[in-house]
């Protein structure tokens, strides 16, 4: 489809690319396969996904309006009554059960319209013979993943950052923000670790995946290539020591520690103030914690300027992404990265937030450095 618009998509506040950035749309946007490849390769390059953090909810795909209901029922947790060979029996002092009932209640799930759109001039495909095709579908795919990846990372700080609803029991921080200050005991570790999985107490093993920030996961392999050892004739109360000859020394791939798959994502929050240590956020999830759905599939139109000699694309694309357990509480829909990551936005819809599956550490690292 064409159009005359009189004006040039590489005027501000719009940008286009030309020749000496990339190949023309056309072949990219007639594609029929695109949408398939596209939703395909972010699957595949989203490390949350693969590892069943977020898992596709039914109740969440094609809904009509701008959030999602979810009704649950509550845990059972039943009075039991005193039974004996009288008619005073029960709770009741009538000799016959009392009956009662088990309670539901509801948590929402708001949705997200995002989207860009991208010019570009019509002779750069003659003068480049780039494959349009293959370079901005691996482009957008990798940076719609990270923009997922963003917006989950921001709604998981609303929920468990400072006042979210569930900061008070799903979050630990062993961190020291004085330099010189940190030692072991403020490092990922297994010690740690556990602490953190059990302030699920008994539900602690529903935690099977840790996300990471790349500097934590360098200590984890550094952990990885060392092993314990101990002088000869060892007795009570010697000192073990570190010594080389570990896992790591022949693979230093960091896949599993401390029982919990381990995703590293460069945009795993750092925390500080000026001056202070770097103090990393992980995140321990249980599988299928986050249900995500979309109100409509990706939608990717394109047109043609024929005034400017330029072809426009725009993708556009719907997301919900819900936490079981906790609950949009805004009077608004659609909300921003900002909002999402605003604790008073969010509620908690279980009564007991130990039944949600989602734990967040923060820690120093030996190679983390002082905030700028």
């Amino acid at each position: 489809m064409a159009s005359a618009w009189p004006g040039n998509y590489g005027t501000a506040p719009n940008q286009a690319t030309f020749t000496a950035d990339i190949g023309s749309l056309t072949r990219l946007a007639t594609s029929a396969p695109f949408y398939k490849y596209l939703t395909e390769e972010i699957f595949e390059r989203s490390a949350f996904i693969k590892s069943g953090v977020l898992q596709p909810d039914a109740r969440l795909n094609n809904i009509i309006g701008s959030r999602a209901e979810m009704p649950f029922f509550a845990p059972l947790d039943y009075n039991e009554e005193n039974v004996n060979s009288s008619a005073t029996w029960g709770d009741n002092g009538a000799g016959f059960y009392q009956t009662q009932r088990q309670t539901a209640a509801t948590q929402y799930a708001t949705q997200t319209v995002r989207g860009a759109a991208f010019a570009m001039d019509d002779l750069s495909e003659v003068y480049t013979d780039e494959d349009a095709l293959a370079n901005i579908r691996s482009q957008l795919s990798t940076d719609m993943a990270r923009k997922f990846e963003q917006k989950l990372l921001n709604q998981l700080d609303g929920l468990l950052g400072a006042g979210g609803p569930l900061n008070a029991t799903n979050t630990i921080d062993i961190s020291e923000a004085t330099p010189g200050s940190e030692d072991e005991t403020n490092f990922m570790n297994a010690t740690n670790v556990t602490r953190a999985k059990y302030l699920l107490g008994e539900r602690a093993l529903t935690l099977n995946t840790i996300a990471v920030h790349p500097t934590v996961a360098a200590q984890l392999e550094t952990i990885g290539m060392l092993t314990f050892s101990s002088p000869n004739s060892p007795t009570t109360g010697t000192n073990l020591l570190w010594g080389g000859g570990g896992i790591g020394v022949t693979s230093t791939y960091v896949g599993q520690f401390a029982g919990l798959r381990v995703i590293v994502d460069q945009e795993m929050p750092v925390l500080g103030a000026t001056g202070e240590n770097q103090q990393f956020v992980c995140y321990l999830f249980g599988t299928g914690v986050v249900k995500t759905g979309e109100q409509f599939p990706i939608s990717i139109e394109t047109n043609r300027n024929i005034l400017s000699l330029e072809d426009v694309m725009a993708v556009t694309y719907s997301n919900f992404m819900h936490v079981l357990g906790t609950s949009w509480d805004a009077n608004f829909d659609n909300p921003t990265n900002a909002q999402l990551a605003t604790a008073g936005n969010w509620a908690l819809a279980y009564e007991v937030p130990q039944l949600i599956p989602l734990v967040r550490m923060i820690c120093n690292s030996p190679f983390g450095g002082v905030i700028p």
